[in-house]
């Protein structure tokens, strides 16, 4: 790669590696059934499931949200990961009824990544984490590359699920589902992504950054951002961002936000771009009500690349300070124009506020009317 001539980027290593992407199947859902008890169950279960991807040699890159993303030396090792990832999972599950159950998802690839170091890149990422989301719960699916290297490796059962057109890959590539030890069916997918509901609290998903430089060094500063969001949004407890590896399917395409917002089962999308010319940078964010696409919030942020990552921390603690309070803005207007009888618990709460900064005593006996109504549906 060409070293930056300002020294403003870190230099990139290439390599080729092979990349573990997982999540929770229905993770929104559980999410807005009980958010506490899902949180807790899903650190519970990665307290198990990491250490079995470090035993087996892998490098943890991402634990954002339900989603893990992680590298490996060893394609085999990989593959190895991940089977005993959905046998614990299916130990663990076996005491648990159903409707509280965790599934994870997972896809599996070899290919070039790209590395500044923190983060890795490439389309090594990208299409494990599109397999990730083609698989079953419970399920592996894995590359051509992966499948002719684990030949005479790993005695095991495939199913051959022919030639696969991924979003924003050019080739199509060949999938297999693996079976692990506890699943009799076929690992089969279906390429029409399931649309979850939304879940009873404000939800959010955080695209990869458009670069409108035309210098494909710039991915680095663009995902970075993202990524950086994805984890400042999640240190609101009471916002439900999406991981990473589901986000990021959408990269390098133009979406329907609306479309976004069902196939995620999110309420609103976070969007933007980011343009560099000589030292300066420009890096515009919006924020979409993915109900109806209408836009609840956008501003664009000029500064000076002097220390690219004093800049990168900059923009995104500017942009999460300011979400924050737009999301719940939106939210209090929204539940002033719900019927009082449909709300929710967090509506009946948002709609107390609403009335409580009226400061006068007939809404503030709304507010508490309203509060009680959401202590009562909790």
């Amino acid at each position: 790669m060409t070293d930056d001539p300002n020294n403003t980027m870190p230099r990139a290593e290439r390599r080729l590696a092979a990349i573990l992407a997982a999540d929770i199947a229905g993770y929104s859902a559980l999410m807005g059934t009980d958010d506490e008890a899902t949180v807790r169950e899903l650190k519970a279960h990665q307290a198990v499931v990491l250490p079995i991807i470090l035993s087996h040699g892998g490098h943890i890159i991402d634990t954002a949200g339900d989603g893990i993303l992680a590298e490996f030396p060893s394609t085999l090792n990989a593959v190895k990961s991940a089977l005993a990832l959905q046998d614990a999972m299916a130990r663990r599950n076996a005491s648990v009824e159903p409707i509280r159950c965790m599934q994870f998802r997972i896809g599996v690839n070899q290919g070039d990544v790209i590395s500044d170091g923190v983060r890795v890149y490439g389309d090594g990422v990208n299409i494990a984490a599109r397999l990730e989301a083609l698989a079953q719960p419970g399920g592996i699916c894995i590359s051509g590359k992966v499948y002719d290297e684990l030949q005479g490796k790993l005695a095991h059962d495939y199913d051959d699920l022919g030639p696969q057109h991924l979003k924003n890959i050019s080739l199509p590539v060949r999938v297999y589902g693996l079976r692990s030890s506890s699943r009799s069916q076929p690992t089969l997918i279906s390429v029409v992504k399931q649309e979850f509901s939304l879940p009873d609290r404000p939800s959010i998903a955080v695209l990869p950054f458009t670069n409108m430089s035309g210098d494909p060094a710039q991915e680095f500063f663009c995902d970075g951002i993202a990524e950086d969001l994805v984890t400042a949004l999640s240190k609101l407890r009471w916002l439900f961002v999406i991981a990473r590896n589901s986000s990021f399917t959408y990269r390098g395409t133009a979406v329907d936000i609306r479309n976004v917002g069902r196939e995620l089962g999110v309420r609103y999308v976070l969007e933007g771009s980011v343009r560099r010319s000589a030292d300066r940078v420009r890096v515009t964010g919006q924020l979409v009500d993915a109900t109806n696409a209408s836009h609840v919030w956008a501003e664009r942020y000029d500064r000076d690349l002097a220390d690219i990552f004093a800049v990168q921390d900059e923009i995104t603690q500017a942009v999460a300070a300011a979400i924050g309070p737009a999301i719940v803005d939106a939210e209090r207007q929204r539940a002033v124009r719900k019927p009082p009888e449909s709300l929710g618990a967090w509506e009946a709460y948002q709609r107390g506020m609403w009335h409580l900064s009226k400061c006068n005593a007939e809404d503030h006996s709304k507010a508490q009317h309203f509060f009680q109504k959401a202590a009562e549906i909790d």
